[in-house]
């Protein structure tokens, strides 16, 4: 019997110290998480900026470098409710938040693309990109 309850408490020790594990690395690991969507936003902002597509906001057309700055002051605004890059595409990319209206992208044919496809797209590019880069 003393054998039996000296393993229930190696057991006991052993899940208290596995959960004191968790626990601590679990901001490790969060913080990592953050540190990669931060990284990917600034990437898309970037990639904004240098695009030599129209962006439309409120029926405004403004150039790539004006629509990223105008992005990067949402983000700035934002950044405590955004946890992944999708979130900040939804928050500071996609649409007006006075209006409601969607922000376009006019492309080179002159089609107008709804932001958010044009930016999700990106945005899965740039994963695939990211990934082949890791596999190396």
């Amino acid at each position: 019997m003393n054998s039996e309850h000296t393993q229930n408490q190696r057991r006991s020790i052993l899940t208290i110290v596995l959960s004191a594990l968790v626990l601590l690395l679990a901001p490790i690991s969060h913080g990592s998480e953050a540190v990669l969507a931060d990284k990917t936003i600034q990437h898309m902002i970037a990639h904004v900026a240098r695009s030599d597509v129209v962006f439309v906001r409120n029926s405004q057309k403004y150039s790539g470098k004006e629509a990223a700055e105008h992005m990067q002051k949402k983000y700035a605004h934002f950044k405590d409710k955004i946890r992944t890059p999708e979130d900040f595409i939804e928050l500071c990319a996609s649409r007006s938040l006075l209006s409601g209206k969607p922000y376009l992208v006019i492309n080179e044919k002159g089609e107008a693309i709804g932001s958010k496809e044009w930016l999700t797209a990106e945005l899965e590019r740039y994963k695939r990109e990211s990934e082949l880069r890791s596999i190396r």
